[in-house]
C-alpha cells in the first residue's frame, strides 16, 4: 500500500478524513434568500440651506457661462456670468462679478454687477457694489451707499401705456372769445 499526502488539500474537520477513505467536498449550505424587494416609496429628504433650493424656478447663468443674444424666462432668473444681449424674467438677479450688456426687464431687478444699457422693472434695488451705465426706468427704488449710476432714474416705469390715453383725453387748446378773436383785416398795420 502506498501513501501520499497532499500540501494543497484543504482541512476538513467534519467529513472525518482518515488515511485510505475518499475525501468527500465539503458541502457549502446555499445562502439565505434575499427579502423581496420593496416597492420604491417616496421618502422626504430635507433640502440643503441654499439661495436655489428656497427659491424654486430659478435659472442661474454661472459664471463660467457667457451667453450672447437675448435671455427671457417666464420665472426667475440669476446671473452670474456675462449676457450680452437683453434679458427679460419675472425678478432678474445679476450677481456682484456679473455683467450685462443690454436691457433688463423684470418686476424685480437687484443689482450687484454692472449693467451696461438699461433696466425697466417695478421695484429696483442698486447694491452698493452695483455699476449701471443707461436708464433706470422704476416704479420703486432703493440705492444703496457706494452704487454707481451714470444715467437717469426716472420713475416712469407702467406709464407708458397711460401717457397715451391721459394726452387724448386732455383739451388741446381752449377756444377765444369773441373779444378777444382778432381778424388779419382788422389787425394795424404799421
Amino acid at each position: 500500500m502506498s501513501m501520499f499526502t497532499r500540501n494543497d488539500k484543504m482541512a476538513d474537520t467534519n467529513t472525518g478524513d482518515t488515511v485510505g477513505e475518499t475525501a468527500r467536498p465539503r458541502e457549502i449550505p446555499p445562502a439565505p434568500a434575499a427579502p423581496a424587494p420593496r416597492p420604491a416609496q417616496a421618502i422626504a429628504q430635507p433640502l440643503p440651506n441654499t439661495a436655489i433650493s428656497r427659491a424654486p424656478g430659478v435659472s442661474v447663468i454661472s459664471k463660467a457661462l457667457k451667453i450672447t443674444g437675448q435671455l427671457e424666462s417666464t420665472e426667475d432668473i440669476r446671473i452670474d456670468g456675462e449676457v450680452d444681449g437683453d434679458v427679460r424674467g419675472v425678478s432678474v438677479t445679476v450677481g456682484s462679478g456679473a455683467k450685462v450688456k443690454g436691457t433688463v426687464y423684470g418686476n424685480a431687478v437687484e443689482l450687484s454687477g454692472t449693467i451696461d444699457g438699461k433696466i425697466e422693472a417695478e421695484k429696483v434695488v442698486l447694491t452698493s457694489s452695483a455699476h449701471m451705465c443707461g436708464d433706470v426706468i422704476h416704479q420703486d427704488i432703493r440705492i444703496e451707499s457706494g452704487a454707481f449710476i451714470d444715467g437717469h432714474c426716472r420713475p416712469e416705469f407702467g406709464k407708458s401705456e397711460n401717457k397715451t390715453a391721459f394726452s387724448a383725453s386732455r383739451p388741446v387748446a381752449a377756444p377765444l372769445g369773441p373779444a378777444a378773436q382778432i381778424k388779419s383785416s382788422d389787425a394795424p398795420r404799421t
